[in-house]
């Protein structure tokens, strides 16, 4: 059985369920180091400034300990967020057969990364970054000589997707040493929830006062200027759709803003932060799902809607669009910050119902494969190759 160290930065509900699923496997023994308690005490979210506490678990069937951080503002907000000193001592008692990294932007990952002898325990790196908002200029250059040579300190990298595997390329990792392992969330809590789910959300409809006969264009998530909101709200004004009313829900720094713009106009309804066991309550009163992000990672939020049998709508810097949304079969896909193509997705979108009905099936069908079987099978080949590598090379073990 291989032993496996997992590092990242704090429990998150994405991938929590995976590292269970991981101990079960029966094939890998993981150990996860976390960097800051985030998630499991109450503490402010920066991004929805409020206090929270994911209300699932996050910390059973799978084995792991927490890095004491000592840093004077923890938090992955900034570089400095996540100072551990026992890092590398408290992985070393592990004794692992390799070391897998969520992420690397910290002091702390950078020490690590430095001072590890990764010859004799070979690491793996699993990242979801893009490049479709690319940069010019020195700065970018520079730093796209400084990333190539970090990512040189791994004998394999994951990929979670098409836009993630072009970046890996851009930053001279071999194709030999790249291995798909999809996003993917706890597919089975949300199928298993779906009908309940519905239930749920015909009473939070007529909670929030949308009318019953109106179909519901959700947005869920952080309230900030990078997640476009604000661009949603003027494509729905736009629209002019028929029995279509808009939901947001979530916190942010621009929700006064977005509040204010919306005042006086009708069929616009907001919700507050939602945890994680009302998520799939969350998705179900959606008729369409959008995503306007001007830059986003991937967006876990629609594999989730897509769990849940949910139509999307994402712009173009999306890091998921490539992979999740089939335009014309599940969704659309828009120009990022154009509000007058978002506007006549929209419209396309609710022109035919019955077609959104289907897109909605299909969507369940095409995240059935961004599952944690898939994000395993990944981790597991790129183990076979590096394992491989250390018997064909052993001088370099």
């Amino acid at each position: 059985m291989r032993k496996i160290a997992i590092i990242t930065s704090h429990p998150i509900q994405y991938y929590a369920p995976w590292f269970r699923y991981l101990s079960n496997t029966g094939n890998l023994a993981i150990k996860v180091f976390y960097l800051w308690d985030f998630g499991v005490t109450q503490q402010v979210d920066a991004g929805f400034r409020k206090t929270l506490k994911w209300d699932i678990p996050l910390l059973s069937g799978y084995e792991y300990e927490f890095v004491p951080n000592v840093s004077l503002k923890p938090g992955t907000h900034h570089f400095w967020g996540l100072q551990n000193p026992n890092l590398i001592s408290q992985v070393r008692a592990y004794n692992p057969d390799a070391v897998l990294l969520m992420s690397y932007n910290y002091v702390s990952i950078y020490r690590f990364l430095w001072h590890w002898n990764a010859h004799q325990i070979p690491l793996i790196f699993r990242g979801d970054s893009h490049r479709l908002l690319p940069t010019h200029g020195i700065k970018a250059w520079m730093r796209r000589q400084f990333i190539t040579q970090i990512y040189r300190r791994f004998s394999a990298c994951l990929y979670v997707g098409k836009a993630n595997h072009d970046y890996f390329q851009y930053h001279g990792v071999p194709t030999d040493n790249l291995f798909f392992s999809p996003h993917a969330v706890e597919s089975d809590r949300f199928l298993k929830q779906t009908e309940i789910a519905k239930q749920q959300a015909i009473a939070w409809k007529q909670e929030i006062g949308i009318p019953q006969d109106h179909a519901v264009i959700l947005f869920v998530g952080k309230f900030i200027d990078i997640k476009r909101p604000l661009d949603l709200l003027q494509a729905f004004l736009q629209a002019k759709l028929n029995r279509v009313s808009l939901l947001f829900v979530g916190n942010g720094n621009i929700e006064n803003d977005l509040k204010s713009q919306a005042a006086g106009q009708t069929n616009i309804y907001f919700a507050p932060f939602q945890n994680q066991s009302l998520m799939p309550r969350t998705y179900a009163i959606a008729d369409l799902v959008v995503l306007p992000s001007y830059s986003e990672t991937w967006g876990l939020a629609i594999n989730e809607a897509m769990c849940l049998g949910r139509p999307v709508i994402v712009s173009t810097h999306v890091g998921c669009a490539q992979d999740l949304v089939h335009p014309g079969k599940n969704g659309l896909i828009f120009p990022a910050g154009d509000v007058p193509a978002l506007a006549s997705s929209l419209q396309a979108a609710f022109s035919d119902r019955q077609c959104l009905q289907f897109w909605g099936e299909e969507s369940r069908r095409i995240v059935s494969q961004y599952s944690y079987i898939q994000a395993t099978q990944g981790l597991n080949q790129a183990l076979d190759y590096i394992m491989k590598s250390k018997i064909n090379n052993p001088a370099v073990a």
